[in-house]
């Protein structure tokens, strides 16, 4: 098994936390979204995983190390592709051409999930999917009686299907996805000015390829700030029971209010944190109140009140209460 992931996306929605780290690596309770993401493929793909093959763009050397040791974790090999130019769905995938072979996941990097199935490796393609209210920013599929897939569509503009496409997708033959993309390229075709993963699996399900969809108990999406503290809540939920404190840190006269994360060397004093805080490692905290927030490490808060908030790396705040969005090496006081 292979898991292929497209993340070379510039995360315009997370900014400013994206203009010095790629969305995927910003943590959900202490680890970053890809992380989280691979973990929990490799937890319903049920046999080895051999290779993780990152999609990305010009991140530099320690992030491609970093993306390296998220497949070690996992006992796979890491491997990295470079998508230069945002031309849709389809390129971003063909830039890992030469992984595309054999049993392949293809998920992209702004969503987690949480699933209650073992993947069916003998099925010849699985699309992932989630019933929305507005089906409209999404993919959708339609399917038959016999719970087969019959269509693909891409932001309908008007209702067609309300299972949307949550951007993972298992393929039996890898070879046979990266001909198509390959077709869809040389042949310039584009829906919405770019080259979709959708026109691809029309062409797949035209030749004979039968997808069905597998639904997933939860998804969770990574898109913006608010919808990211959400996620990171949500997961926290999940891993509720768990040792979520590190013993390295230092906690005086605080009040911990489960569930909550706790990075190594993290200091914190007169204070109240949590439900639903991920704190990373070497942040310090005085004299604060914080509630549902993301806080990366090397951070700095003092007399604050801060709720359904993203502070970044090496991000100072002193305060009054306050709904945030603060991005690496800011300071604000």
């Amino acid at each position: 098994m292979k898991i292929i992931i497209p993340m070379a996306g510039m995360g315009k929605r997370m900014r400013p936390h994206t203009l010095t780290v790629p969305k995927p690596l910003v943590p959900i309770a202490g680890k970053p979204i890809v992380h989280r993401l691979v973990e929990d493929i490799v937890k319903v793909c049920g046999e080895k995983v051999e290779e993780v093959a990152f999609i990305i763009g010009d991140f530099g050397k320690e992030v491609e190390q970093k993306l390296i040791n998220v497949a070690a974790s996992v006992g796979a090999k890491g491997s990295i592709y470079y998508q230069t130019e945002a031309l849709g769905t389809a390129h971003a995938i063909l830039c890992a051409k030469e992984s595309l072979s054999g049993n392949v996941v293809v998920a992209f990097a702004d969503t987690l999930f949480k699933a209650d199935f073992t993947l069916d490796t003998s099925k010849e393609g699985i699309i992932w999917v989630q019933k929305v209210e507005d089906p409209k920013p999404f993919g959708v599929v339609k399917l038959n009686d016999k719970n087969e897939i019959t269509d693909f569509v891409e932001k309908p503009e008007h209702f067609v299907s309300d299972l949307a496409i949550i951007g993972i997708y298992y393929f039996k033959d890898g070879a046979n996805l990266r001909q198509e993309l390959q077709y869809i390229l040389d042949n310039d075709i584009k829906d919405k000015g770019e080259y979709q993963l959708t026109s691809a699996l029309e062409n797949m399900k035209n030749k004979g390829v039968k997808f069905i969809p597998g639904k997933v108990t939860e998804w969770l999406d990574c898109g913006n700030k608010d919808s990211t503290v959400d996620t990171n809540a949500r997961y926290l939920e999940y891993l509720k029971g768990q040792k979520l404190v590190a013993a390295s840190a230092k906690l005086t006269n605080t009040v911990i209010i489960e569930p909550v994360y706790i990075g190594e060397n993290v200091e914190i004093s007169n204070a109240v944190i949590g439900p639903h805080v991920s704190i990373g490692n070497a942040t310090k905290i005085s004299d604060s109140i914080v509630s549902r927030t993301i806080i990366q490490e090397n951070a700095v808060i003092k007399s604050a009140h801060i709720h359904n908030s993203m502070l970044g790396n090496f991000a100072q705040y002193k305060g009054k209460a306050a709904d945030l969005s603060v991005g690496d090496y800011n300071v604000i006081s």
